[in-house]
């Protein structure tokens, strides 16, 4: 997948992560970098384009699809994490709110964009899921069913967009160095490096990327005799 004078569109892109994806285009060679977000003003890098875009808002999309016809790269970064318990009921709009933004987010902004990557070539959808999708841990049983059912969503999306040679991407991660997951004390990778080797693996054409030693090693332990989706045994 060619980057250089592609023409990109990124969610989420006026900070963290997305702001990371924007700028490591723009470096790669980029002609254009769309900057999607909810208020275009908070987009201030120089370079990106402002676009007001809220993945919750099928008019936002609608318009966003008609300033961004010539998009060849569509990284599905925005994201939301919301604590919650899966047995409280009181935890039910969190989860909803999850899977309003982490999947259907995801499936609207693909779906709206695919004439258009289909018009210019066929071009890549990147989607950002994380080492959560494959795992739960105590307090984030919300935000990993929404990563793996875009997990899921992504392997499907792969399938149908074949016949318009479109690359659909898959870039799983642990924790980021972000404004996300400040309150975690745990190690992180800074948004950069993840940017950075996510754009080595689309120009490769790679379908996955395991983007940290995180990701890495839960894929890993998918073989292992009791494998850590399946979190601590019984006493």
């Amino acid at each position: 997948m060619k980057i250089e004078d592609g023409v990109a569109l990124v969610t989420g892109a006026n900070r963290g992560l997305g702001l990371a994806y924007a700028k490591a285009l723009l470096a790669a060679g980029a002609a254009k970098v769309y900057a999607g977000a909810r208020d275009p003003a908070s987009v201030k890098e120089p370079g990106l384009i402002p676009v007001q875009l809220d993945v919750n808002d099928p008019r936002s999309i609608v318009e966003a699809v008609k300033q961004c016809g010539d998009v060849t790269i569509l990284i599905n970064n925005a994201g939301i994490a919301r604590p919650g318990d899966l047995l409280s009921k009181q935890d039910n709009d969190a989860l909803r709110a999850l899977m309003d933004t982490n999947f259907y987010g995801v499936l609207a902004l693909t779906q709206a964009f695919a004439p258009v990557l289909k018009k210019n070539g066929g071009g890549a959808v990147v989607n950002m899921l994380s080492a959560l999708s494959w795992i739960s841990l105590p307090g984030t049983g919300g935000y990993s069913i929404s990563k793996a059912a875009a997990w899921a969503l992504t392997n499907g999306l792969r399938h149908e967009l074949h016949a318009q040679d479109t690359l659909v991407v898959a870039v799983h991660a642990g924790y980021i160095d972000t404004d996300m997951v400040a309150h975690v004390d745990a190690p992180k990778t800074k948004p950069e490096t993840i940017a950075q080797r996510t754009l080595e693996a689309l120009a490769a054409g790679h379908e996955e990327v395991l983007a940290d030693e995180t990701s890495q090693q839960v894929k890993a332990g998918f073989g292992a005799e009791r494998p850590a989706y399946l979190g601590a045994p019984l006493a």
